[in-house]
């Protein structure tokens, strides 16, 4: 039987460690950092700003970490959700992948002249941004974001209209013949809320059954009777730089290169099954249902479908929120949110994921949750947004909560205190304490985080930092800009990263 948490091609999680290297930063980033860690592991102690987790086993103290910017974007440019990927065993090269403004190649005048203006996005604007990016780095800049490119981007009008229940289909064909939506174009200008493809979740293949391809599960809003719906869609890759995007025909599952000039469709086995490319689909459950939010909704801060995806003994555990069926018909600051876990064996099968298990419930509105398998140990890691306990005199002060279960059992999340009563503040008491970001308290807002794993999802750390038990980035898109709290635009906000500690309760 294989170990639970040892992959072939992977370092086992019984192999010897090295010693802790004493932590090297190259010059240039010395002025980013605001902290170090000076605790060792298992000391004993009764500092106030410790927090226990882990079912009482361990805990996680604030305060002393090291923070920095990780990416201070262009003026006409955006980012969030960055993930982290180490994409081999042991150490680099890892691959930044996250969510990106629409690229300006469809923004052209009537006289085919390329506009290069910047149009102002403001931090509520449903269009944040509409494209993922990724790029390489070596191990040794993991605190600085690498040169990336688009990658995806604009594929909400390629998209058919998703069918709800089982045996959806979509019929790209039929698209420009629909009096609600325009005809396609080579290039289309972005068009309706949440359009384009958002927040990228990155795992590997099934490397022990010899598939070489990492896939990005993304978002795309789709509309239906109801109004526009977040469906998750699947692309895979070999080396981050080309794409092909899944989709179906009446055959099958196809995978399409994305970007290409009349592209051919492949089968799951790289045979020639069409001479035209099929429109991207959403993916399917066991049930042949098309995975599509549970309701419909607007605007920047929609999380259905927003996740994490990590492998534990060979199966992909998908964890994410959406808005509680029952909340559909409430205002989009009141409804209330679900944990969720699909899990799968095999990301090419033509239906992937299992029907959806609820795991905790009820969560705030507009709740976001990363779960993942922790560093060397057996046990699940929830990142999610939050508030601290107390207010400044200007509100809640933003932060990211931090908290281990006591085993790899999914149901173990649902014993988590999540928030203190009443849960729609948002307030907890397993905060980071970020400093990082705004006016240095966190008050405009945390968001759009993110971490760094291996290949397979589960959490990592840059060798720098080998002793931590996390290294996080986020965003914060509230802090006001040059020109005051009204002018703060998506475009140019800082992404922070950031490493946490944790370790176990001493004896008393």
């Amino acid at each position: 039987m294989t170990h639970p948490r040892t992959f072939p091609l992977a370092a086992p999680s019984g192999a010897p460690r090295q010693p802790a290297r004493p932590r090297v930063v190259p010059s240039a980033f010395l002025p980013l950092l605001l902290g170090f860690a000076a605790s060792p592991a298992g000391a004993q102690t009764t500092d106030t700003s410790c927090y226990v987790t882990g079912g009482g086993t361990l805990e996680i103290c604030r305060g002393s970490e090291a923070e920095g910017v990780f990416f201070a974007p262009p003026a006409c440019e955006s980012a969030s959700g960055v993930q982290v990927i180490r994409t081999t065993p042991s150490t680099g090269p890892l691959q930044a992948v996250y969510q990106a403004e629409t690229p300006l190649i469809a923004k052209k005048s009537r006289r085919g002249a390329a506009d290069g203006a910047c149009a102002p996005r403001r931090a509520t604007d449903p269009l944040d941004g509409g494209s993922v990016r990724s790029g390489a780095m070596p191990e040794q800049l993991a605190t600085t974001m690498p040169p990336a490119q688009g990658r995806l981007w604009e594929m909400a009008r390629e998209v058919a209209r998703s069918q709800e229940g089982a045996g959806a289909q979509e019929r790209g064909r039929r698209r420009g013949r629909r009096r609600a939506e325009p005809a396609p174009a080579p290039a289309p200008e972005p068009a309706g809320e949440g359009i384009a493809a958002r927040h990228p979740m990155t795992v590997a293949g099934r490397a022990w059954g010899g598939d070489a391809y990492s896939y990005v599960f993304f978002l795309a809003a789709v509309p239906t009777e109801a109004g526009n719906r977040h469906a998750l869609l699947q692309a895979r890759t070999l080396d981050f730089a080309s794409f092909d995007i899944r989709g179906r025909t009446e055959a099958g599952t196809v995978w399409t290169p994305f970007g290409g000039d009349r592209p051919e469709a492949r089968s799951r086995r790289g045979r020639s099954r069409t001479p035209e490319a099929p429109s991207p689909s959403a993916v399917l459950d066991e049930t042949g249902a098309a995975l599509i939010g549970n309701c419909a909704g607007q605007g920047f801060d929609r999380t259905d479908l927003v996740g994490a995806i990590s492998v534990v003994d060979q199966v992909y555990h998908y964890y994410y929120t959406d808005v509680l069926p029952s909340d559909c018909n409430e205002p989009a600051a009141n409804r209330r949110m679900g944990l969720y876990l699909r899990t799968s064996r095999d990301l090419t099968a033509d239906r992937v994921w299992s029907p959806a298990r609820t795991v905790a419930e009820p969560l705030p509105a507009q709740s976001l949750v990363r779960v993942a398998k922790a560093r060397d140990m057996d046990r699940w890691v929830a990142a999610y947004r939050c508030n601290r306990p107390a207010n400044t005199m200007d509100g809640p002060v933003a932060d990211i909560c931090v908290q281990y279960t006591a085993d790899l059992a999914p149901g173990s999340l649902a014993g988590l205190t999540w928030f203190s009563e009443p849960q729609a503040i948002m307030r907890s008491t397993a905060y980071l304490g970020l400093r990082s970001g705004g006016d240095g308290s966190g008050r405009f807002g945390r968001g759009q985080h993110f971490w760094m794993t291996d290949r397979y999802g589960n959490l990592a750390t840059p060798t720098n930092y080998r002793a931590k038990a996390g290294f996080l980035t986020w965003l914060d898109r509230l802090a006001p800009g040059p020109g005051g709290a009204n002018a703060s635009s998506v475009f140019g906000r800082p992404v922070y990263w950031a490493t946490w500690s944790v370790r176990p309760v001493a004896a008393k």
